[in-house]
């Protein structure tokens, strides 16, 4: 199925009708527990109207599968109870959009990472901790709520913390990628440790030939903002549009006209 049905139109308030699907993943969860077991048990548990086992829910067949309970209108909810979300929540939830059902009334429980392959040598827990995880997901589906998708705008600009070789490194990437950078250092310098060492291991290359060309090119990269001698005071707002407070310490003296002749340190007290 590719075309998307209509989505159908739900408040929330309606009554859960969840649809419970195990998957076997082969013999990855079928070889272990008892998967009818889960089925039959799932059955039991509050809201649950549909409780379905198949080889792979992933496989199209398997999909259609819950596709046709969705479009008959005998659920409103959907469970799966597989491998890990990493792995297929992005498909089932495509699959609930394509019935018609927004995608947000789906939960999936982890019984494949979370509970066989790591209960292989005792059957009898690990579907007694399966049960667990598929209560778990038939509970928080109830609560599901249908949402829609939004775009917020999100500010092309970054803040590093820390100016050693991983913090240039970073902002040269970012900065040479159009990306306005923030880079704020504690000290008045900025190198970090290998700054202050002779030579690299394992390969005893002099670190000063490695990191002073990065130390210049961060210094004159338009697009990095090089904050020395200063520290991240608050962090407020959110992914996308941070608010950072950042304080910096008084430098005494005009660091675009210094050569670095050292005659500020004689007369510092």
């Amino acid at each position: 199925m590719t075309e998307s049905k209509k989505e159908i139109k739900l408040t929330g308030r309606e009554d859960p009708k969840i649809g419970v699907y195990v998957c076997w993943c082969g013999i990855n969860i079928g070889g272990i527990v008892d998967v009818p077991k889960l089925v039959e048990y799932a059955k039991t548990l509050p809201n649950v109207v549909v409780g379905k086992e198949y080889k792979f829910f992933c496989s199209d067949v398997g999909q259609t599968m819950i596709q046709e309970d969705i479009e008959a209108g005998l659920i409103n909810r959907v469970v799966v109870a597989a491998c890990s979300p990493r792995m297929h929540e992005p498909t089932f939830r495509r699959a609930c959009q394509e019935a018609g059902l927004n995608q947000f009334l789906f939960e999936q429980a982890n019984i494949r990472e979370h509970c066989t392959w790591v209960n292989a040598s005792d059957i009898p827990g690990a579907t007694e901790i399966s049960k667990d995880h598929i209560r778990m997901a038939v509970a928080k589906a109830s609560k599901l709520m249908p949402l829609e998708v939004t775009k917020v705008k999100v500010e092309p600009s970054c803040l590093i913390v820390g100016a050693g070789i991983a913090g240039m490194n970073a902002a040269l990437d970012l900065g040479n990628s159009g990306y306005k950078v923030y880079l704020v250092e504690r000290l008045p310098t900025i190198g970090g440790h290998m700054a202050q060492l002779d030579k690299t291991f394992p390969t005893m290359d002099c670190s000063a030939c490695t990191i002073t060309p990065r130390m210049t090119d961060v210094a004159r990269n338009p697009n990095i903002e090089l904050l020395t001698y200063s520290e991240v005071k608050s962090i407020d707002g959110f992914v996308g549009n941070f608010d950072v407070k950042i304080t910096k310490k008084p430098h005494y003296i005009d660091q675009n006209t210094c050569n670095g002749c050292g005659d500020c340190a004689e007369v510092c007290p």
